[in-house]
C-alpha cells in the first residue's frame, strides 16, 4: 500500500512539473528585436484617398454609447473581438443590442480570449443564451488544455468592434463595467479607443475596416478557435433571451439610448490608417508590433511621446528605447505610478527595474491621478498617432496577439495630444535618484507600507519569469 502511494505521489509530482515547465519554458527566451515589418515606412504616410475619418473615444460612458450606436446601425455584420468579457450592466446593454441585431438578420460574431472566456463567461446564462441564437456565434481563442500546458499562455489581447464595411472601433478597452459605461464611478479605469468611419466605398479592400476584418478572419479561422455556447437550449435560455429583448426595448424607450449618430460631424479627416499586428499563433511570437513602432519612432524627425500603462522591457527593448531617446530631439514616456497602477505584477517589476527604464535617457513621467490609465498610444512628430492594445511590456511584445492602428492625420493628432497632455499634467517626472521633480499642484501618490513591502518582495520573485509580464 505504501509503495503504491509512493508511486502515485511520484507520478503526481512529475505531472505537476510537466505542467509548470510546459507552461513557462516555451516562452522563456525572447526573440531578437528584429521582427517583421509588413509595411514600408513610407506607406504609413501615403494617403488612402478613401475619405476616412476618425474620432477619439476617451470617456467610459461614451465608449458604451458609441458601441450601442454602431450596433444599432448594423445591417449585415457585427464583429466584436475582445480580450475579456464579464457580466455586468454594460455587458447586459451590449448583448441586448447584439441579440436585437441578430433578430433582425445581422450576422454577429463574438471572439474572446479562451482563458478569460473560461474564467468569466463559462456558466453565465447571458452568454449561453446569446450563443444559442442562430445569427450569433461566440468563439474562444486558445482555450487552455491542462494536458498541453503551453496553451495557458499566448493570449488574444485584441479589442475592437467592426460594423459592416463602414466602421471600426479599436483600442485598449475590455468589455465590462470597469471600462465601459458609468455604472461603477468609484471603480473605473481610464482608457482610449479610436473610431474609424469610412465615408467612401472601399472597392480595393485597402481601408482600415478591410484591414481589421482580414486580420480578424485569419484569427477566427485559426485551429485554436472553438465555437462555444451553440449547444445550449431549453427554458432557461429562452427566458434569458426574453430578458435581453425586454431590456433592449427598455433602452430604446429611454432617452439615454442613442438613436443615431452623425459620424461625419463627430469625426475629423485623416490621410490613412494602417493596422499593425503580432502573429496570430499561440506560441512565442516575432515582436512585429514592437519592431514596427520602434522603426517608426526611431525615424521621427522631432518628437516621440509614448503613453503606456506600465513599462516591462526586455534587453532589446531597453536598447531600442535608449536609441530612440538619443536620435530623436524630444522624447518622453508616460506610465502609471505604482500607487495608481492596477497591475500588481508590472508594478512589482518596476519596483526593481525603474532605474533601467529611467536610464534609457527617455524622460519618464509617472501618473499621479485618481485611477489607473489603461490607454496605449504613441505620438510621432505632429502627424502619426498610434492607438491600440499593445502595452510596452514583454508579454505584449513576444507572447500575445496585439493590434495597433497607425493613423496619419495632423488634425486627429491634435485631439490625441490634448488628451495625452491632460495625463502629463497630473504626472511627475521621475529623477535618477528615485525622487520626483516637483510640480505645482501635483502631489506624489503614496503607497501604503503593506503594498511597498509586497512590491519589493514580489519584484525579486518574478524576475526569472518576467517575460510573462
Amino acid at each position: 500500500m505504501k509503495g503504491m502511494l509512493k508511486i502515485v505521489l511520484i507520478c503526481f509530482g512529475c505531472f505537476l512539473i510537466y505542467i509548470i515547465l510546459g507552461a513557462i519554458l516555451p516562452f522563456a527566451f525572447a526573440k531578437s528585436k528584429t521582427g517583421s515589418m509588413t509595411h514600408e515606412i513610407a506607406s504609413f504616410y501615403e494617403p488612402s484617398n478613401l475619405n476616412e475619418r476618425a474620432a477619439l473615444v476617451e470617456e467610459n460612458e461614451d465608449a458604451l454609447l458609441t458601441r450601442l450606436s454602431m450596433i444599432e446601425e448594423a445591417k449585415e455584420e457585427i464583429i466584436l473581438s475582445t480580450f475579456d468579457i464579464r457580466t455586468g450592466k454594460s455587458t447586459t446593454d451590449i448583448f441586448s443590442a447584439l441579440v436585437a441585431a441578430a433578430d433582425r438578420g445581422v450576422k454577429v460574431k463574438v471572439y474572446v480570449d479562451g482563458l478569460y472566456g473560461m474564467i468569466h463567461m463559462t456558466g453565465q446564462t447571458i452568454f449561453e443564451a446569446a450563443g444559442s441564437h442562430e445569427n450569433l456565434e461566440i468563439r474562444y481563442y486558445n482555450e487552455p488544455n491542462v494536458l498541453m500546458p503551453w496553451t495557458a499562455n499566448g493570449r488574444m489581447h485584441d479589442k475592437y468592434l467592426i460594423v459592416d464595411n463602414r466602421m471600426v472601433l479599436l483600442g485598449g478597452r475590455n468589455t465590462f463595467d470597469y471600462f465601459i459605461g458609468n455604472y461603477t464611478p468609484n471603480s473605473v479605469g481610464y482608457d482610449r479607443e479610436v473610431l474609424i468611419w469610412q465615408g467612401k466605398e472601399d472597392k480595393n479592400g485597402i481601408g482600415t475596416v478591410a484591414q481589421v476584418k482580414s486580420y480578424f478572419q485569419k484569427n477566427w479561422d485559426e485551429k485554436y478557435s472553438k465555437t462555444v455556447f451553440d449547444k445550449h437550449h431549453g427554458e432557461k435560455i429562452e427566458e434569458e433571451l426574453k430578458r435581453l429583448r425586454d431590456h433592449y426595448k427598455e433602452m430604446k424607450d429611454s432617452k439615454k439610448f442613442p438613436v443615431s449618430e452623425n459620424w461625419e460631424e463627430r469625426t475629423v479627416e485623416i490621410e490613412n490608417a494602417v493596422l499593425v499586428t503580432n502573429p496570430t499563433h499561440i506560441m512565442k511570437k516575432s515582436p512585429d508590433v514592437w519592431y514596427t513602432l520602434y522603426e517608426l519612432m526611431r525615424n521621427a524627425k522631432e518628437s516621440v511621446i509614448i503613453q503606456t500603462p506600465y513599462a516591462v522591457f526586455s534587453k532589446d527593448m531597453y536598447e531600442g528605447i535608449e536609441e530612440i531617446a538619443k536620435e530623436v530631439p524630444d522624447t518622453k514616456m508616460l506610465i502609471n505610478s505604482r500607487a495608481v497602477g492596477d497591475n500588481v505584477v508590472a508594478s512589482s517589476d518596476y519596483t526593481k527595474n525603474w532605474k533601467k527604464v529611467v536610464g534609457t535617457g527617455m524622460p519618464v513621467y509617472e501618473y499621479q491621478g485618481d485611477h489607473s490609465c489603461h490607454g496605449k498610444s504613441v505620438l510621432i512628430d505632429d502627424q502619426l498617432s498610434v492607438i491600440g492594445s499593445y502595452n510596452f511590456d514583454m508579454r505584449s511584445t513576444y507572447i500575445d496577439t496585439e493590434t495597433m492602428l497607425v493613423i496619419n492625420g495632423k488634425e486627429f493628432q491634435k485631439l490625441l495630444r490634448t488628451e495625452v497632455e491632460k495625463i502629463e499634467e497630473d504626472s511627475l517626472l521621475r529623477k535618477t535618484d528615485g525622487g520626483y521633480e516637483a510640480k505645482e499642484g501635483v502631489e506624489e501618490k503614496q503607497l501604503s507600507s503593506g503594498r511597498e513591502i509586497f512590491y519589493k518582495a514580489a519584484s525579486w520573485i518574478i524576475q526569472p519569469f518576467r517575460y510573462l509580464v
